[in-house]
């Protein structure tokens, strides 16, 4: 489907409109490569109103599923979305609505047509929900804006239950005026938006989160709030051709045209302004747009202006002030924290695995453990505060940890972890503790990490752009590749026919066995349980083997595999690996 999204991209860039998105979306190669998608969701696993989860899809065959979203398609009746209330950390819930797995694999058939088309329309300062962009490069924009641009006027701005209040008709007027004018996929994203929810009824306004597609909606109703700020100064479009943006940005500072710059994560957005006037004038200007223009409410008790050498202002679970750089020198740079809430959710989510371990002390609940310090690390590492952060709640953990544990724990060495660990952990000393050798890891060991902004040449929909990410696809030869995706295997299940394509690609094109590079037609996919024993199409029991190498794992005839063995020229230890999977089918090894 590559060479289709790249199309829709261009033609996107170029302002084009899309008359007919159906046969793309309806195509057997995308409703294949939705269910690859679909697949490996954790989602995927949960199921909706009829109690399909993606176990039933799997014993399919590939044709069977391509003609059930087909028909869905053609004649398309959303099914009962499943409410489930989420807790959140202050005791309230999140609502979030559960598709059908089915509604869910046909809700990523439209997904994919359409998000290289909305890629192309996007503001690149926004940052939610998007390809290859994480909450990280929102915050290094935010703070890049206060040490390079020097502003530290921010509106905090907080719409009031932004996924419930989403107005149904004008979402779908921004899609048309995306330039997605496909009447019947305009109708069906109607239908979509109007599933009935169970023991709720017909919703009349909102984008429910759960859905596949509701982020991508939710950022089609807010990229006019993105385009609209842009325009105030940023993007603003003068009728005189400057040189350089430098000199139209020395134009627009002698105007009362107010200097600002969005950065935006979801529904949580930042505008950061020049002066507090400006500041004050763009959170009025903003609260209006989003009423008048998007139906949306701002809280009135969220939503202020804040200046960050004297405030601080929350964004993504970090705290962020402008600091004076030195005692001397002038100028004022971001320093951020873990927020308040962040390191009472941090002690929390601490506290219940060191509960776990108190229960049943092993080595899998000190991992789990081990996962979650490790986690929250990885995360806040971005804040430049962040050790002394995590040495606070290391000092509200020390006593729970150590005294709750006093009876199970034992003394260990830094040798005692694994190497991996000990790579991420040299240099620290702390005393250490262990369950079953497996090593406690410290709470306060992480230094902070400098994020860097997002690269906009980044893009999965160029051929420049993906470079960036797929660097080691390189190694696997693209005709073969394609071959190997396109030519499924009928009346075997869509699991099989997916699992081999994975199993290939991370073979790197190369038989398991001998090593050598696989072509068209000298390369079979193995179980190493058998089929007509195990049914088992996983991942797992896969393997690809060059074809002569698959001949001789199965054969029994001691002539014949002689005269293979005398043309393969197998040394010792690819001999071990063909009898370990003789041994599986139940064969005589070698």
């Amino acid at each position: 489907m590559q060479y289709c999204f790249d199309n829709l991209y261009a033609q996107s860039v170029n302002g084009q409109n899309f008359y007919d998105l159906m046969k793309w979306i309806s195509s057997d190669e995308n409703i294949r490569l939705a269910y690859r998608n679909i697949k490996r969701n954790t989602g995927s696993k949960t199921a909706g109103t009829n109690k399909l989860t993606i176990e039933d899809v799997k014993s399919l065959s590939v044709e069977e599923v391509i003609l059930k979203v087909q028909n869905m398609l053609e004649s398309y009746v959303p099914q009962k979305v499943r409410r489930v209330f989420i807790p959140k950390a202050n005791g309230k819930v999140r609502p979030l609505g559960i598709p059908t797995i089915w509604d869910r694999i046909l809700q990523q058939c439209i997904l994919q047509v359409l998000e290289p088309i909305c890629e192309a329309k996007f503001h690149k300062h926004s940052y939610g929900f998007r390809p290859n962009r994480s909450t990280h490069h929102a915050k290094a924009r935010f703070e890049s804006l206060i040490n390079l641009a020097g502003l530290y006027h921010c509106v905090d701005v907080d719409i009031k239950g932004f996924f419930d209040n989403v107005s149904h008709s004008k979402l779908l007027k921004q899609i048309w005026s995306l330039g997605i004018r496909d009447k019947t996929l305009v109708s069906i994203i109607s239908k979509l938006l109007k599933s009935e929810i169970e023991g709720e009824g017909v919703p009349t306004k909102g984008c429910p989160q759960g859905g596949i597609l509701s982020p991508l909606l939710s950022n089609i109703v807010l990229n006019e709030l993105d385009c609209w700020v842009s325009s105030q100064w940023e993007t603003f479009e003068s009728n005189h051709k400057y040189k350089h943006n430098g000199s139209k940005v020395l134009a627009l500072k002698k105007s009362n045209l107010k200097e600002c710059y969005i950065v935006r994560y979801a529904d949580d957005l930042k505008v950061l302004c020049r002066t507090r006037s400006q500041a004050i004038k763009m959170n009025y200007a903003i609260k209006d747009f989003l009423n008048t223009r998007l139906h949306l409410e701002t809280s009135e008790e969220k939503s202020k202006v804040i200046n960050l050498k004297k405030n601080s202002s929350e964004f993504l679970g970090f705290s962020f002030r402008a600091k004076r750089k030195g005692k001397t020198r002038m100028g004022f740079v971001a320093q951020s924290n873990m927020t308040k809430k962040a390191k009472s959710n941090a002690l929390i989510k601490i506290k219940e695995s060191i509960k776990d371990i108190h229960k049943k002390p092993c080595a899998k609940t000190v991992w789990h453990f081990n996962t979650v310090v490790m986690g929250i690390q990885n995360y806040y590492s971005a804040a430049t505060q962040i050790t002394n952060n995590l040495i606070e709640l290391n000092s509200y953990l020390h006593k729970t940890l150590y005294n709750r544990l006093k009876d199970v724990r034992k003394e260990a060495k830094f040798t005692d972890m694994t190497s991996t660990l000990q790579k991420r952990y040299k240099g620290y000393e702390p005393q250490y503790f262990k369950i079953q050798d497996m090593v406690f890891v410290p709470i306060y060991a992480q230094k902070h990490k400098t994020n860097l902004c997002f690269s906009q040449d980044t893009c999965n929909y160029t051929v420049k752009g993906r470079e960036k990410i797929h660097k080691n696809l390189k190694a696997i030869n693209k005709n073969v590749l394609s071959h190997v995706m396109k030519n499924f295997i009928p009346n075997r299940t869509i699991e099989y026919n997916d699992n081999r394509i994975s199993k290939f690609i991370a073979q790197n094109g190369r038989c398991a066995v001998t090593g050598t590079e696989l072509g068209l037609a000298d390369w079979h996919c193995h179980h190493k349980n058998p089929y007509h024993l195990s049914r088992d199409d996983r991942f797992s029991n896969l393997i690809v083997l060059h074809e002569a190498v698959h001949r001789l794992i199965h054969l029994k005839d001691i002539e014949k595999i002689k005269a293979l063995l005398n043309s393969l020229k197998l040394n010792h230890k690819q001999k071990q690996k063909v009898n370990e999977l003789r041994k599986q089918c139940k064969n005589d090894p070698i």
